[in-house]
């Protein structure tokens, strides 16, 4: 049976997706995930549904792509929506700095040095804050999981796409929360 609605079959214990995430957050990204879900809730959603009310009032829906489109757009506001509602309610902010500031812990920055002699610097934090191009990258990743509880000068082992790579923790460094 073919259609739109099938779906390549997956191994759960395989699937990246079905990987427990976990539930940490800074308060800037509690706050910044608040901000979006006041935003929808607020702005956004009352403004859609007047646009498929006009639409509606139009006459026939079934050729009227206004309403098509802004049916669709509100839905997945609504989504969106319920969605942070639920994501907000299981979260636990992380609003404390760590008992010991010299080993790398959630909300941390951290200085590596590659074996080229090249640094990159990251901040671990949770799931829902990470952004590639400022390098904060998710308590669940691999080289998350490997930095987690090391200390300065220690080397770490990740294993890479490319092939191991091992680095070298030349910095850590917490700012006070906000």
């Amino acid at each position: 049976m073919k259609g739109r609605n099938m779906t390549r079959w997956r191994d759960p214990a395989k699937d990246p997706r079905q990987e427990k995430k976990s539930n940490l957050i800074t308060p800037q990204g509690y706050a910044r995930l608040k901000g979006i879900h006041d935003h929808l809730s607020r702005v956004r959603r009352p403004e859609i549904s007047a646009k498929v009310g006009e639409a509606a009032a139009l006459g026939d829906r079934s050729e009227n792509a206004d309403y098509t489109y802004n049916k669709k757009e509100l839905n997945r506001v609504i989504a969106r929506i319920r969605y942070l509602g639920k994501r907000l309610d299981e979260l636990q902010v992380v609003d404390r700095l760590p008992a010991d500031t010299g080993r790398v812990y959630f909300g941390a920055f951290v200085t590596l040095e590659d074996e080229d002699g090249e640094e990159m610097r990251i901040r671990i934090v949770g799931h829902d804050e990470t952004d590639t191009s400022k390098r904060w990258i998710s308590v669940d990743a691999p080289l998350a999981r490997a930095l987690l509880g090391k200390a300065l000068d220690d080397d770490v082992t990740v294993a890479a796409p490319g092939g191991e790579t091992t680095y070298v923790i030349t910095d850590i460094d917490y700012r006070e929360p906000q």
